[in-house]
C-alpha cells in the first residue's frame, strides 16, 4: 500500500471526484477523513469505505467557515498524531460572462475556490512541519490553464489557485511540505451543471466533448482518483508546484 498508516483530510468528498479520491486513498492504506457540507453524503462515503474494510471518518464541514475548517484540521491532527495529506477539493462553478455574473456570485466563487484552500493549507502547516513533511493537493481545473468562454468567475478563481499553490510550493519546499494543483477537465459528475447551462444543455455539452476534446470523451472519477493517490504518495516525492492537468487533451 502506498499510503499505509498515513492520515488524509479531504474536503468536498461527499460525491464525485472528492468521494472517488477518498475511497482510493483509503484503499492505499490511508486513514481518511471525509468532509462535506452535506453530512449525509460524507457519512455515506465513509460507510462505503469502512464496508470495504478500510479506515474512514465522516465530518460535516462548511469550508467557508474559517474557524470550523481550522478547528477540524487541528482536531484530526491531534486525534491521529499526524496529518500527511490534505486534498482541498470543495469548489463552486458559476457560469456567465462579466455582465451576467453578480458581484455576490464572484465573491462566493472566490470564497470557496480560493480563500477556503488558503485557510485549509495554512491550518495543515503546523502538523506537517512537526512530522517533517506532507502533501497538499488543491483542486484547480484545466480552466486554470486556459480560458473558458463565458465562465469569468470560474476561470479567474481557478487561475488564482495555481498561482497560490505555486507560491506556497516555493515557500515550503525546504520543509518537505509539497503543494500541487489537480487540474481535471470534463469529468462526468454533477459538477458540470454550470457548463451545461452555459452551453445550452446536456446534449450540447456532450457534442462539445465529442468535437473539441481530442480523446472525444468525458474522464472518469476513477482516473482522477489515481492522480490524487500519485500526488499524495511518495510516487510524486520530487514534485511540488506542479499543475497536473488531466483533460483528454482539451487544453492542447
Amino acid at each position: 500500500m502506498l499510503l499505509e498508516d498515513r492520515v488524509a483530510f479531504i474536503t468536498g468528498a461527499g460525491s464525485g471526484i472528492g468521494a472517488a479520491g477518498a475511497k482510493e486513498l483509503a484503499r492505499q492504506g490511508a486513514k481518511v477523513v471525509v468532509t462535506d457540507r452535506d453530512s449525509n453524503a460524507a457519512q455515506e462515503v465513509a460507510s462505503l469505505i469502512t464496508a470495504e474494510g478500510f479506515a474512514a471518518d465522516a465530518l460535516q464541514l462548511d469550508v467557508t467557515n474559517d474557524v470550523a475548517l481550522t478547528d477540524a484540521i487541528a482536531e484530526v491532527a491531534e486525534k491521529h498524531g499526524r496529518l500527511d495529506v490534505l486534498h482541498s477539493h470543495a469548489g463552486l462553478q458559476v457560469e456567465g460572462k462579466l455582465e451576467q455574473v453578480a458581484v455576490t456570485d464572484m465573491d462566493a466563487s472566490w470564497a470557496l475556490n480560493v480563500r477556503a484552500h488558503f485557510v485549509a493549507a495554512k491550518a495543515v502547516l503546523a502538523p506537517m512541519r512537526k512530522q517533517g513533511g506532507g502533501s497538499v493537493i488543491i483542486t484547480s481545473s484545466n480552466s486554470g490553464v486556459q480560458y473558458d468562454r463565458e465562465m469569468i468567475a470560474y476561470a479567474t478563481t481557478k487561475h488564482a489557485v495555481l498561482a497560490m499553490t505555486r507560491q506556497m510550493a516555493a515557500d515550503y519546499a525546504k520543509e518537505n511540505i509539497r503543494f500541487n494543483s489537480l487540474c481535471p477537465g470534463f469529468i462526468d459528475t454533477p459538477f458540470n451543471r454550470g457548463f451545461e447551462v452555459q452551453m445550452g444543455g446536456r446534449e450540447k455539452l456532450e457534442e462539445y466533448i465529442s468535437d473539441v476534446i481530442p480523446m472525444g470523451r468525458f474522464g472518469t472519477v476513477e482516473e482522477i482518483a489515481d492522480a490524487i493517490v500519485f500526488l499524495a504518495s511518495d510516487q510524486s516525492s520530487f514534485m511540488t508546484g506542479h499543475a497536473l492537468v488531466i483533460d483528454g487533451g482539451e487544453c492542447i
